[in-house]
């Protein structure tokens, strides 16, 4: 824990980080709604952004300037890796960045849709790790029109080769399109778990991570996330502890 008396006042680091307005920040300091390392913070509070733990209504403020976190719309053909033996395009390419940004958990090359890449590790951990489970949803061109039957399936759990999926979101907005939402991160596991009731896909599509949704991102386009995106990512992994 650093001294109250070294770093810079708390109010101005959430407001550097995005959070709201220095005002704001010394309302919510006020109001007891900000602890900094699990103890409510008091106005005139010094932190060092680089090793107290700072959290707003019980969420992780990211404060860390050096920390980076952006969301990139993946096409076909792309490996999500950092670097390609092959010399096939990686997602890391894509992303004009100073910092060196690693993908968290990975799509397969031929699926499309949302990627989140950072240099925060911490946050990386929790979001693969699967004792946190955090959802993510995809659309799935399929050969042929599931029955009912089919997608009670997926909801109930397929038994794949590694074991049975826990229970899925799954539902089919049109004839051929499976719209299925899981919180685990096995290898291929959309493409498996469709393939096992007998319809294949053809195109995959990862629409949303938690909150994180935009269907305005172009294919290959990327932005960073917002704070309050940040902020929602976090309430995402602690809501699926």
């Amino acid at each position: 824990m650093s001294s109250e008396h070294a770093g810079e006042r708390l109010q101005k680091v959430l407001a550097h980080a995005g959070i709201a307005s220095r005002r704001v920040c010394e309302d919510l300091i006020a109001e007891g709604r900000v602890t900094v390392n699990g103890d409510v913070a008091q106005l005139g509070r010094r932190v060092e952004s680089d090793r107290d733990e700072i959290r707003v209504d019980g969420v992780v403020a990211h404060v860390d300037p050096t920390r980076r976190t952006v969301l990139l719309n993946k096409p076909t053909g792309v490996i999500t890796t950092a670097k390609d033996t092959h010399g096939r395009p990686t997602v890391v390419e894509l992303v004009d960045a100073p910092e060196r940004l690693f993908p968290v958990g990975r799509l397969d090359g031929d699926t499309e849709g949302l990627l989140l890449l950072t240099n925060d590790g911490g946050l990386t951990q929790r979001l693969t790790h699967p004792s946190f489970g955090v959802e993510k949803e995809y659309l799935a061109t399929v050969e042929g029109s599931p029955s009912r039957g089919a997608l009670r399936r997926l909801r109930e759990g397929i038994e794949l080769e590694d074991g049975m999926t826990a229970p899925a979101h799954a539902s089919q907005p049109t004839p051929g399109v499976i719209r299925l939402t899981i919180h685990e991160g096995r290898n291929r596991q959309v493409r498996r778990m469709c393939e096992a009731i007998g319809h294949p896909v053809t195109r995959l599509v990862r629409v949303r991570i938690g909150n994180l949704a935009d269907r305005s991102l172009a294919p290959g386009a990327w932005r960073d996330l917002t704070p309050g995106e940040l902020a929602d990512l976090e309430r995402a992994i602690d809501g699926a502890r």
